[in-house]
């Protein structure tokens, strides 16, 4: 009985976040961005004669830019290619999410963000900046979470979990490379930190990382994201295009849980960041913008 009313309570949440994200603020002028991009995921356990299992998924989404820093997106997986097993081979919404941005002078920033996240999982979240100066900034993150499946029909849980990050980011602007400190509690439950750091080129972002969960210890890997052409895009009011990026993330240890996080954004990556690139300029944000339309270069003449 109580998991009944569990799942009931997951439902009437997601229901009532996906109804705000279809209905609010319909008042101002949108523009719509129709993107298709791909998941690439492979892991080296050797439990069946294989060196490697191999998951491709294509990631159709949609971004609903509404005006006055609201955005509504989704996305869905369309599995191609599957060694991972049955509970990844269905066509499922992987992410319906509403958000805020607010903006504080030019220092602060302030991310609002409710519905059905990356990772299974849905609820609320709030991510902020301040730029202290400008090779230094503060970052935090916190939010409230529940279970949120469709890969073997409709799986939900209570919001119980909560997550809290707070970091700091040095840039040097001189070598466009930066230094990303953070820590907190993560989406399971356990504790830890992680050192990244990212050196950045045109249209392309590279990096390593090392990490520490009091639940799996140490590990590290590297991250690559690359930003897919065109680069030279127009602004209508719906426009259709491959996803921004592709991300490539390698996991040392293979823990897939240790200090995991949720996307709240299906092209969000750590290059472009999770504020408006025109309102937050610091670090890489300073260099060339990797897409730019006719309207943008007028703008700047």
């Amino acid at each position: 009985m109580k998991k009944d009313m569990k799942m009931h309570s997951g439902k009437i949440l997601l229901i009532c976040c996906l109804s705000a994200m279809i209905w609010g603020k319909v008042w101002a002028q949108p523009s719509i961005d129709l993107f298709c991009g791909a998941e690439l995921n492979y892991r080296d356990i050797l439990h069946n004669g294989r060196v490697y299992d191999v998951l491709v998924n294509l990631t159709p989404g949609v971004k609903w830019h509404i005006g006055k820093g609201w955005m509504a997106a989704a996305q869905a997986y369309i599995p191609v290619y599957n060694d991972y097993g049955d509970y990844y081979k269905r066509i499922r919404l992987n992410m319906a999410v509403l958000s805020k941005e607010v903006h504080i002078g030019n220092s602060g920033f302030i991310k609002v963000s409710g519905g059905w996240f990356g990772s299974e999982r849905y609820g609320l979240d709030v991510k902020g900046m301040y730029i202290v100066n400008s090779w230094l900034a503060l970052e935090a993150q916190a939010g409230w979470t529940g279970f949120c499946s469709m890969a073997t029909g409709w799986r939900a849980s209570t919001p119980e979990r909560w997550t809290a990050l707070t970091g700091v980011d040095f840039y040097l602007n001189q070598y466009d490379t930066q230094f990303r400190l953070r820590g907190g509690r993560y989406v399971y439950k356990d504790y830890g930190a992680q050192l990244e750091i990212m050196r950045h080129f045109k249209h392309c972002s590279v990096g390593v990382y090392a990490e520490y969960s009091n639940q799996w210890e140490e590990n590290g890997g590297f991250k690559v994201v690359m930003m897919i052409p065109p680069y030279k895009r127009k602004h209508r009011k719906v426009n259709f295009r491959p996803a921004s990026n592709f991300r490539l993330t390698n996991n040392f240890g293979a823990e897939p849980y240790a200090l995991k996080m949720y996307n709240t954004d299906p092209e969000e990556n750590e290059r472009e960041g999770w504020f408006d690139r025109k309102a937050f300029q610091w670090g890489v944000n300073r260099m060339t913008t990797d897409f730019y339309s006719k309207e943008d270069m007028e703008n700047e003449k």
